[in-house]
Order: structure tokens, then sequence, then C-alpha cells
């Protein structure tokens, strides 16, 4: 009976040997905690929150400044914490924070968690740059176009939108009135009117002409969309509009978006009604009946552009974007790529950004961030353009800026805004987007006042 009694108690040893073994072995994997976004910001603090890791008895939180956290806020260089968030308090408004979290236990810490960038609420005191923006950009080692959409009636001398266009931007874009359907009345016949407006001001006032967009399936004229003939007779039709538009603009025009959103968000090629009656080859038709187009007109040194948006977070659309680039690019049909941007001061990240960008780099191809704005209310969850999102919109913008201006010399373009006036943004009215309301995405507001924003662009360029 004893000696019964003394192997069940060397079991029952060996058996907490073992658990206590496989404990220390689950600390030496500590594994790397997940900060989440912040609660209760306010002029003076907020919440850090992270994720609960197994086996650990502690946290290290950091806050800082700096990105890389090359600095520290007092107090909180790996501060312990036994919770699993952090009242951070003491800090100043309308400024921008970091934080990122280690486990720990007795013997152990894991690596770094992610990093979450927090801005404090409070009007900020240091007032907006008034740099001009072309200004600041012209003095880069390498400097690119700035742009900006604009619409004909705009372009009044002396209008406050003619004295911007002139102070700040290298470039422009017809918002609209370079499009088919607000061109092509019939066939071969053209209403010049508002475009002519358009590329007569710019090239009275030194500033880049880019063309937005040769074949849109959103801007088909009623009488091609109605077209009874063959399908090789439509394709001439395409052919004949495209030719013609190059043409008129020759020299005067010095890129165009030959065509835009040919892809859908699932990856597909878009079932538009060029696909329908043209083929899936009809996107290199119409680059090289451009290019065709231009060297007749004696415009060798026209460049023709790819457009569409949401590449960045959208690896579908992406793979099947940069196929239809390779192709193009095969053909020798292509010069560049235009990434639309119509961003959220939450998304796309910078490095999907970044991956975006330089998979066309290494493509050759240059690169127009075509299309930028940045919304501050996608969720519908503020009735009023708040500090905190002023200043979370001015960071995105910076960040992107600086995203472009890293780029190789020989791969930039330009950088356009698209519109000028927060009011007058297509952005707060739109059914696709699906969040109708109050929106500021820009960097004026309503009343041609600069924004956080502008000087968000110009801290990008430094």
């Amino acid at each position: 009976m004893k000696s019964k009694f003394l192997l069940m108690l060397a079991g029952l040893v060996f058996f907490l040997n073992a658990c206590s073994n496989d404990d220390n072995q689950t600390v030496e994997t500590l594994e790397t905690p997940v900060a989440n976004a912040p609660k209760d910001v306010n002029d003076h603090g907020f919440k850090a929150k992270w994720n609960y890791v197994s086996h650990s008895k502690s946290y290290l939180l950091d806050v800082s400044t700096a990105e890389n956290f090359t600095s520290f806020v007092p107090n909180y260089n790996a501060k312990e914490i036994t919770d699993l968030n952090d009242a951070v308090t003491g800090l100043t408004g309308g400024t921008q924070y970091y934080y990122r979290v280690r486990a720990k236990n007795e013997t152990q810490i894991s690596d770094y968690s992610n990093v979450i960038a927090v801005v404090t609420t409070g009007t900020s005191n240091i007032p907006e740059d008034p740099t001009f923006l072309k200004v600041k950009v012209n003095k880069l080692a390498n400097p690119f176009f700035v742009g900006m959409a604009i619409k004909a009636s705009q372009l009044t001398n002396g209008s406050p939108y003619d004295v911007i266009l002139k102070n700040e931007f290298s470039s422009i874009s017809a918002e609209y009135e370079m499009k088919m359907d607000q061109i092509s009345t019939a066939s071969g016949v053209y209403n010049w009117a508002a475009a002519d407006k358009i590329v007569a001001y710019g090239n009275a006032n030194n500033i880049n002409v880019h063309g937005h967009a040769l074949v849109w399936h959103n801007a088909v004229p009623q009488w091609l969309k109605d077209f009874s003939g063959t399908d090789a007779e439509f394709a001439a039709e395409v052919k004949k509009y495209i030719t013609d538009v190059v043409t008129h603009y020759a020299g005067k025009v010095k890129s165009w978006d030959v065509v835009n959103e040919a892809v859908d968000d699932s990856g597909a090629m878009r079932n538009t009604i060029f696909l329908q009656r043209m083929g899936p080859n009809y996107v290199k038709d119409c680059f090289q009946w451009a290019r065709e187009a231009a060297n007749a007109a004696g415009d060798t040194s026209l460049l023709l552009f790819y457009n569409d948006y949401a590449t960045s977070a959208n690896t579908a659309k992406q793979d099947k974007v940069f196929s239809l680039l390779d192709d193009l690019k095969a053909a020798k049909a292509i010069d560049g790529v235009g990434f639309q941007m119509h961003n959220t001061y939450l998304s796309p990240t910078k490095a999907q950004i970044e991956a975006d960008l330089n998979k066309a780099v290494a493509k050759g191809l240059k690169i127009h961030v075509s299309e930028l704005d940045i919304q501050v209310n996608q969720f519908n969850d503020i009735s009023a353009f708040t500090n905190e999102r002023r200043l979370a919109q001015k960071a995105k913008y910076k960040e992107m800026v600086q995203i472009y201006n890293a780029l190789p010399a020989a791969n930039k373009y330009a950088l356009t805004i698209w519109g000028m006036r927060d009011n007058e943004s297509w952005i707060p009215f739109s059914t696709e987007l699906n969040h109708p309301g109050n929106d500021w995405p820009l960097l004026y507001d309503s009343n041609f006042a600069v924004k956080s924003s502008h000087t968000g662009f110009l801290e990008g360029l430094d």
C-alpha cells in the first residue's frame, strides 16, 4: 500500500513538472500584442487599448510624437501596465501622437505591436502655411506638376478660382467637360466651347493641361448608345472621335487619359458598351488610335495614360489593371498610369499605396495621382468638421505627398487635387459612395481659405 502511494506521489510530481515546463515553453514564445484604435480622445489625452496576450503578466506602453519613436512622452517609455488599456494624460491639444505596446512576463518581453496614430482634439495655435504649392514644389530637386480639377465656368479672370489657380497650380484637368458626351453631339459633330476654354486658359497661363478622358463608360453620348450600325462601324466611330479630339488639341494638351475605369471591382473587365461592341482588345485599340492621331499631327511628345480607382486596397482589381498595363506596355502604346486616390483619412494604408505605386515604377511608367481627395466622414458619424478629423486629414495628405515625392524622378508626372472647395466636391453628393451628407475632402473651405490639409500637402514636400 505504501509503495502504491509513493508511486502515485511521484506521478503527481512528474505531472506538475511537465505542466511547469509547458508553461515555461509558452513564456518563451510570448506572442506580440495587437494595439487597437484609441478611445475617449480629448484635448489632453486618450485611452490606449490593446488585445490580451496569453501568459503575459503586464504590458509595456510607449507614447511618442515621432512615428519612429525617437523620443517619448514623459513617463511613457516602456511604462508598465497590468491592464489592457491606459489613460494617457497631460498631452497637448491638436497634436499627432503614436503608441505601441509589448507584452511581458517575469523573464520575457514580446516584439513591438503595430503602431497606432492618434490626434488629440483642440485647435492648434500654429497658423496654416501660406506658401503656394507650386512654388515649393518647383524648388525640389525633382519637381512635378501640381494639378487641380476645374470647370470652364470657374476660369473668369480675377475670380477667386483664377487667382488660386495661377498662384498655386501648374496643371489642370477638366472635371467633366472634356469627356465624350460633352464634346460629341453626333457622328463627326463636336461642341468644343467648354473644352476649348479650359485648354486656352492653361496655354495662356503656362499651366499644363491634362486631358480627361477620351473613353469612359459613364460618358457615352446618347447617339452612340443608340448606334444601330455593325460592331465594326461602332469601333470606327470611336476611332474617329479619338482621332478628331487628339488632333484638335495636338500641341495644346500635353497628356490624355485614353481609357478610364475599364476594370470593375471584382477584377474583371468592366462590362461596358465598349467591351460589348469592340471586344476585349478595345483598350489597346483606343490607345493605338490615340498614338496614331498624335503622331500624324506631329505631336510625338503626347503622353498617354490609363486611369482607374481603388487599386491600392483591392488586390484582384490591382492585378487586372497591371495585367492590362503590361499588354499596353508591350504594344508601346502607353506612357503612364493614373491612380485616382479617392481615399479616406483611414485608408488605404501607407504600405498599400506605396506597394501600388511601386509596381508602376517597376514597369517604367509615369505616375499621375490623378484625382486626389481625402474623405473624413465616410461613415456619416460627424455633422461638423471636427478638429480631430481636420488634423487626421492633414496627416493623410502629408503622407500621400511624401509617398509621391519619394518616387524616382523619371516616374513622376503630376499630383492632381480633384476640386478646389469642399462645398463643390463630388464626394458629399455621390450615390456611388453611399454616404450623402457632409464631407470636407479638399484643400480649401467654402470661403476659399486654405485648410490644414493644404499645410499637410506642403509638409509632405519636406
